[in-house]
């Protein structure tokens, strides 16, 4: 009988050719990666971007940190300031517009004395700044530079 029903259920009037046969059968297998974890490895979680891991985990990617940003600035102090910067946990230094500035990363916790002592020499220079993890936040200079000092004591 010819036709009946859905196309798939018509039965070929004529036999294949010999040359209409496959000669490759694929795998009964659907899926070749049958057996994955449901959990990443360590490798795969360190291979994610820092953005998509702190969304993912709420975790930073660094200890906490606090940056001092001073431009160049004539006196006596100024020499004992960028060596105090170069001896910070990281440090750059940038030219903009023919303006040198010095940026100083500081993890204060296990040596705060570092970050007083630059900051006592840079609190007065010009395009002096305190940044809180990377970010201008407010009272940086009035409030999180006296908590920081707490631990000096």
């Amino acid at each position: 009988m010819r036709g009946c029903g859905s196309r798939g259920d018509r039965i070929p009037s004529r036999p294949l050719s010999p040359r209409a046969n496959p000669f490759y059968r694929p795998l009964e297998r659907f899926w070749p990666y049958a057996e994955l974890s449901e959990q990443p490895t360590n490798e795969e979680l360190a291979q994610l971007h820092p953005e998509l891991k702190q969304a993912l985990f709420g975790a930073p990617e660094r200890p906490f940190s606090i940056s001092l940003v001073f431009e160049e600035f004539g006196g006596l102090g100024y020499s004992r300031a960028v060596d105090l910067a170069r001896a910070s946990d990281e440090y750059i230094e940038t030219t903009t517009d023919g303006v040198k500035r010095h940026r100083a990363r500081f993890y204060p916790g296990d040596r705060p004395v570092r970050l007083r002592d630059l900051h006592a020499l840079v609190q007065s220079a010009p395009g002096f700044d305190v940044l809180i993890d990377d970010q201008a936040v407010p009272y940086a200079k009035e409030l999180w530079l006296p908590l920081v000092w707490f631990l000096i004591w």
